[in-house]
């Protein structure tokens, strides 16, 4: 049996920004929860790659609508989390916008810095913040994506590294905050994902020795490839689960 009602309203936040790649995965998540009988609304600051999420969601027959949103700007958050709100009920938020970077402290501009905050960790409080406010009447479920970057130690990962701790740190807050509001906020914390964004970053830094170094990150990285946790920890299995952080891989 489904383990979501189908009067679910499931929120996916995406902002891909100049990073497309990460979209397979995030369409992947929505199709999950499709198929688990989630209305899907898909949030996305490019309109035409929210569009497309949405339709493939309709061609698998499932039921999605997809809104254009900057996540890193409050009142436009704010604005589209009102309108879904008066659509029907608000009952699973997916915190799923980010952007990627690579670098040291050192090599980390201020300009590489505030981008990542903007959106990796400005762009997660403005969702938590207009979610809790329709879902406190009757309570809901806030999946935060995380990494294993914000609890262990990954080179050249400062300040994405930096952005997940700090998703981490809310996921707790936000938990113990608002349980008794019925509100149960837990994290995911993904190993590596296989997308064209490692491709590239492997021949742009090791060229030639593309499949010597994949090897190797595969070594210390494994890969995930499933989004049942996503609809397990929504759903009647994980009831009870609140202010915890799940780490999946393979």
């Amino acid at each position: 049996m489904p383990r979501l009602h189908v009067r679910v309203r499931f929120v996916w936040l995406a902002e891909w920004l100049r990073s497309p790649a990460r979209a397979a995965a995030s369409v992947a998540i929505a199709l999950r929860f499709a198929q688990e009988g989630a209305a899907v609304r898909v949030i996305d600051l490019d309109e035409k790659s929210g569009a497309a999420a949405a339709q493939e969601i309709a061609a698998s027959g499932g039921s999605a609508r997809a809104y254009t949103c900057d996540v890193s700007d409050q009142a436009s958050t704010m604005e589209v989390f009102a309108k879904i709100a008066r659509e029907g009920p608000l009952d699973i938020l997916v915190n799923n916008a980010v952007v990627s970077h690579i670098g040291t402290v050192e090599s980390t501009t201020e300009a590489d810095f505030d981008r990542i905050f903007r959106v990796n960790v400005k762009g997660v409080y403005n969702c938590l913040r207009a979610a809790i406010a329709h879902m406190k009447s009757r309570g809901g479920v806030i999946l935060n994506m995380a990494s294993i970057a914000g609890t262990a130690a990954l080179a050249d990962r400062f300040a994405y590294s930096m952005s997940k701790g700090a998703v981490v740190a809310m996921t707790y807050s936000v938990a113990k905050d608002y349980l008794a509001h019925k509100i149960r906020c837990n994290c995911i914390s993904p190993a590596r994902v296989h997308t064209p964004f490692v491709n590239g970053y492997l021949k742009k830094n090791y060229p030639g020795r593309e499949k010597e170094m994949f090897r190797a990150l595969s070594a210390s990285q494994p890969i995930i490839r499933s989004t049942a946790a996503f609809s397990i920890c929504a759903g009647d299995r994980r009831s009870r689960a609140c202010g915890s952080q799940g780490v999946y891989e393979d």
